[in-house]
């Protein structure tokens, strides 16, 4: 689905990404994780469109992808979300849902005149789209509440189900837990589970919570100073010393690493 080869990027003198390689499965779910400064919010957004690259090829679905602004990355069926949800606040929650499908006829002046009912039956299927994925990120009972009255967490939901209305094929979610209760992490966790399990979808995400990672990733890959500096499981990943020096150091590192994870 995705393969990123050779990536450079600095930033005045600081090397943000040297070299880093990796692949991300059809229908996987792929986590990119490393200490703070690694270099893995410049990989997504590289690879999302908001960065532009030194050198190396990104590939999506075997095509590659090079100078392709953000909104035709999305087009093409790549979605991405951000660590900090921005809502549309005094629009409902379905509302703001409604906002995301790609090239709505309504949108036409044209159309508005000569082709309202393919409007009205699109926007039925859109509807019913909606309310489908309210139902997935469990937000149905808040549908009709005005967005910006939701908790950072739901936030975090609503913008999850509104890269889900655009219909990507390729998911990559930006620090999804960070700052939300571990109730709506549950709530998360779950729903990210049913888009690759019932949905098919395809996702790479950053995340800090070695939990969540252990228990929904098929592989793992870490940065550390911009280098990819291992690759495997969540239980190969936890056992690399090349990672535990990474992230902790002294005696306890082996320890403290499997009491997070």
């Amino acid at each position: 689905m995705l393969r990123v080869e050779e990536l450079y990027k600095s930033f005045g003198g600081i090397m943000a990404l040297s070299g880093v390689s990796f692949g991300v499965e059809p229908g996987s779910i792929t986590g990119l994780i490393g200490p703070n400064g690694s270099g893995k919010s410049t990989c997504f957004n590289i690879i999302s469109g908001f960065y532009a690259k030194d050198r190396g090829d990104i590939y999506f679905q075997g095509e590659k992808v090079e100078n392709i602004e953000p909104f035709r990355l999305a087009r093409m069926g790549i979605g991405r979300t951000f660590q900090i949800s921005a809502v549309t606040e005094r629009m409902t929650v379905l509302e703001n849902l409604l906002l995301a499908p790609k090239l709505q006829t309504g949108e036409g002046v044209f159309n508005v005149f000569f082709r309202s009912s393919k409007i009205r039956k699109q926007e039925k299927e859109n509807y019913d789209k909606a309310v489908e994925i309210l139902n997935l990120v469990q937000l149905y009972a808040l549908r009709n509440e005005y967005a910006g009255n939701l908790s950072g967490g739901q936030k975090k939901l609503l913008s999850l189900g509104r890269i889900l209305l655009s219909d990507p094929l390729l998911i990559l979610l930006d620090e999804p837990t960070a700052g939300v209760n571990p109730t709506l992490i549950k709530d998360l966790v779950a729903a990210v589970r049913r888009l690759r399990d019932e949905e098919g979808k395809t996702i790479l995400l950053v995340e800090h919570n070695m939990r969540v990672i252990s228990e929904i990733c098929d592989k793992v890959i870490v940065l550390d100073f911009g280098r990819k500096i291992a690759e495997g499981t969540p239980k190969e990943v936890q056992n690399n010393e090349k990672v535990l020096e990474a992230y902790l150091s002294g005696s306890s590192k082996r320890e403290s690493i499997h009491e997070n994870s």
